[in-house]
């Protein structure tokens, strides 16, 4: 909590990685209006006027409004240069809100057929994160994640794909989209593809569903961070499963809101989970639909649970236990992190 005469330090110097952002859904909004006018694409008005756009997850038809707002924003990618005006500027909004470390997500199939293919478009992204990462001084790498709403059998030509570049920018395997479609436990055998090249295994689980489908995620996947994950609450056995096995909870606490998983902030129950021992690290999701960065989701939980800054501190030290940056990183932003609770 909280005391009454604390000062609060300014949370974008709190050094920190970013572990949950989707490719398309870092997009800046001024950029995503600037290639949509280039190409006279027409965007919804809850893209434009009324941005960010009133969502909500809560049955299939809000997803659907939600996914194709998404494909919408996706659609004005059309050339290399503009994605690498997206992952340059993905790595400067993180820089500018304290990132010291960046695990970016692609599902390269939603891009292979405008980019060459998913192996082109995958060298091009690793091309860019290169670019990006030397130009702003921040650690990144690529997750690689399939679509649940598609065969799994797309999901093992991503694994094998993901396989190839590990330790080549690629660090992990993910699988993303409505958790409450298909079968978990389908997706298996990519997983198992992915676990054999010594990729780290993170797949969505726990938002839009229960710690039941925790469970399956860890049972059938072999999950070893967990995209949300924030519902293992629900269970005490679950979470404290997780907790057991040291897996990280990647969560992203405005966009839980925005799609109503919470009725608000305050409900969002991180500290329960920290209460618990779970190691949790904030991320922003997609920026670009909900419309709060990286910063936002440490000053929001700060202010919706009266954290004080040794609690904010200790959840961006776990963000880089979380991780697969290299050590000197992390050690050097442990340093910084101490720093920042002395100044």
């Amino acid at each position: 909590m909280v005391g009454a005469r604390e000062r609060r330090r300014d949370v974008s110097a709190l050094p920190k990685a970013h572990l949950h952002l989707h490719f398309t859904g870092s997009m800046r909004h001024q950029t995503l209006l600037e290639l949509a006018e280039r190409d006279q694409v027409v965007l919804p008005d809850s893209l434009v006027e009324d941005w960010p756009p009133q969502l909500s997850a809560a049955d299939e038809k809000g997803w659907f409004r939600f996914q194709r707002l998404y494909d919408v924003a996706r659609s004005v990618l059309r050339t290399p240069d503009d994605v690498r005006r997206l992952v340059l500027e993905a790595a400067e909004d993180d820089v500018r809100d304290g990132g010291r470390w960046l695990e970016i997500q692609v599902d390269p199939s939603g891009y292979a057929a405008r980019f060459g293919g998913i192996t082109e478009f995958t060298d091009l992204v690793l091309d860019c994160v290169r670019d990006a990462s030397d130009r702003t001084g921040l650690g990144m790498a690529v997750v690689i994640a399939a679509n649940r709403t598609r065969h799994p059998l797309d999901a093992r030509t991503l694994a094998r794909l993901a396989a190839q570049y590990a330790g080549r920018g690629v660090v992990g395997f993910g699988l993303s989209n409505d958790e409450r479609r298909g079968r978990t436990e389908d997706f298996a055998g990519a997983f198992r593809i992915a676990e054999r090249a010594g990729l780290l295994l993170v797949p969505h689980g726990g938002e839009l569903r229960g710690a039941d489908h925790v469970t399956a995620c860890l049972d059938h996947l072999g999950a070893q961070r967990l995209g949300h994950g924030v519902r293992s609450v629900e269970d005490p056995a679950v979470l404290d499963r997780i907790v057991s096995a040291g897996i990280a909870l990647e969560v992203c606490p405005v966009s839980n809101v925005s799609l109503g998983v919470y009725s608000d902030l305050t409900s969002v129950p991180l500290p329960q989970l920290l209460a618990a021992g779970a190691t949790v690290a904030l991320g922003a999701d997609d920026p670009l639909l909900f419309g709060s960065r990286l910063a936002g989701q440490y000053a929001t939980m700060r202010a919706a649970h009266e954290l004080d800054d040794a609690t904010l501190a200790r959840l961006a030290e776990m963000s880089f236990e979380a991780s697969r940056a290299p050590s000197d990183v992390v050690e050097a932003a442990r340093r910084d992190i101490a720093a920042w609770l002395d100044t």
